[in-house]
């Protein structure tokens, strides 16, 4: 019996795929695979399993993510499925941990509470002050962020 020889891509190969009417998938091995869609777009995809159900763990476009990187990148999501992880549930966290970074500034967070207090209809002087204080420490720490901030860098501005 012959073994049949897996076709695996090749950088050639992929530049010269052409688009076609529907999108298509070109395989190259343990589950990686190119999207090619009818616009010529060619985007990496990693297909695996994890508790019975098929997930699709998006790698990035090529050529800006060459069939090296794209092989790196399923074989680290490989070693996260070994090892019980889900992919795509540690890249989700992974982009709400830097959103969170990107969001949570002191002036975000102070903007956030002096509304809420506007919307408990606290009074005006206890909004007023609320305001001066934020005021006070926008200028100092307002562009840090809330996990960077020790109580020294607060009493400076305060004195």
């Amino acid at each position: 019996m012959e073994d049949t020889p897996i076709t695996v891509l090749s950088d050639a190969k992929i530049r010269a795929i052409k688009p076609k009417a529907k999108p298509f998938k070109q395989a190259d091995f343990d589950g990686l695979f190119l999207l090619v869609n009818p616009n010529g777009s060619k985007l990496w995809r990693f297909k695996y399993r994890l508790h019975g159900k098929e997930k699709l763990l998006a790698l990035g476009k090529y050529p800006e993510v060459s069939l090296v990187v794209a092989r790196k990148r399923r074989d680290e999501a490989r070693v996260q499925l070994a090892n019980g992880d889900d992919p795509s549930a540690l890249r989700k966290a992974q982009q709400q941990r830097e959103a969170a970074k990107l969001h949570d500034k002191f002036a975000n967070l102070a903007a956030e509470l002096f509304e809420k207090k506007r919307t408990e209809r606290r009074s005006a002087a206890t909004l007023v002050k609320t305001e001066w204080f934020h005021r006070l420490l926008n200028a100092d720490i307002g562009s840090k962020p809330i996990t960077q901030i020790t109580a020294q860098d607060v009493l400076v501005p305060l004195r």
